[in-house]
């Protein structure tokens, strides 16, 4: 049953592109569920040049998006838009986002929230004085602080940051875009992730290194910015950039797909990726590296498989029958739909929204 309609405003890095981030995929599935939901939503996005040449949903056709060149312009047009809405969230990685969260907590009449979609790396570089869109003095006058990581890094959030109200919104997935499809599977194992030096190794260890041991074996990874010089196995097929409507072909293709996470991650965490999410509702089983948490979000060995080597991945390859891979991706999909859909994540929002409705934002 709905409840009555709140106005929602959210700054965040965007939600028309999709290009080399995965914020657009969570933005959109939360604006729009929040819509279902009867809530409005304002989406604000600055007006970059590397997302403006690779916008593959310019309009979305669910909520109100507006772009906006500066964060004084930003200031000057949509003032009263934060001040009247019921929740204002600003989003990791906007540009200027310490300077525009600290004028959002002074101009909201209502809940202020920051939404980390980046948390471990966020709070790494916190600590370095590195990060221009959130500093340590802004956290505390967020109401609201969500993030993409749950356990202890919420109580370090509140204890050591001062953070009134630390709470998960972890990523999900759209499943009217991420189901079952009937595909030959093309590859025995594949990867979409984009190239970074702390994932790197993983890869190598648990995908690259089992195709250079297995030839007869069918490997592919999805992603941009690997090095160009990187000499891969004949039996691995690159793709540079997947868009995502290939998403759901990509996963449907695959016998097992990998999931790898950042080092940050790995430390913090309880930080599923949406990439886990989407594959999941796809049925297709995933082989994942381990990482604390991951137990609350997949049951090891019957929904998701841990693989810590080569010789682990290539022996789910070669041994697991199709009878029970396909039930471990069948098991995880149930789990996704159950739990992790943006339906889910729209909801537990406003429930945290109306938790705080009634409390006065944060003052300067």
């Amino acid at each position: 049953m709905k409840a009555d309609p709140m106005q929602f405003v959210i700054i965040g890095l965007t939600i028309t592109s999709s290009w080399g981030n995965g914020h657009a995929t969570t933005f959109r599935g939360l604006v729009r569920e929040l819509e279902a939901r009867g809530h409005h939503v304002l989406f604000l996005e600055r007006d970059v040049e590397w997302y403006a040449s690779n916008r593959d949903m310019p309009k979305p056709p669910y909520g109100r998006t507006e772009l906006y060149r500066t964060t004084a312009e930003l200031m000057e047009r949509f003032a009263g838009d934060v001040r009247n809405a019921d929740f204002v969230m600003v989003g990791s990685y906007v540009q200027e986002g310490a300077a525009i969260g600290k004028w959002v907590t002074t101009v909201a009449g209502g809940v202020t929230a920051f939404y980390d979609i980046d948390t471990p790396v966020t709070l790494a570089n916190l600590e370095r004085g590195k990060v221009d869109y959130l500093s340590e003095d802004l956290i505390p006058r967020y109401n609201l602080y969500l993030s993409f990581t749950g356990g202890p890094t919420l109580d370090f959030l509140e204890r050591h940051y001062g953070s009134p109200m630390a709470r998960p919104l972890y990523c999900s997935v759209d499943s009217r875009l991420y189901y079952p499809e009937t595909r030959d599977e093309k590859w025995d194992l594949g990867y979409m992730g984009t190239y970074s030096d702390d994932r790197q190794p993983a890869l190598e260890r648990l995908l690259v290194e089992p195709a250079r041991k297995w030839p007869q074996g069918r490997f592919a990874v999805a992603g941009p910015q690997y090095p160009r010089d990187y000499q891969w196995p004949q039996n691995v097929k690159r793709f540079v950039h997947l868009s995502p409507e290939k998403h759901r072909r990509f996963y449907n293709s695959q016998k097992f797909t990998l999931n790898i996470t950042r080092a940050a991650m790995v430390k913090a965490g309880y930080s599923p990726s949406v990439r886990l999410f989407e594959a999941a509702a796809c049925g297709t089983p995933i082989v994942s590296d381990a990482w604390p948490g991951l137990e609350t979000i997949f049951v090891p060995g019957k929904e998701i498989l841990i693989s810590h080597s080569t010789e682990e991945t290539l022996q789910f390859l070669q041994e697991i029958p199709d009878s029970e891979h396909r039930l471990i991706g069948e098991r995880a999909r149930k789990r996704v739909l159950a739990e992790h859909t943006a339906a889910h994540r729209a909801l537990e929002l406003e429930s945290y929204a109306r938790e705080l409705v009634s409390k006065p934002a944060a003052v300067a």
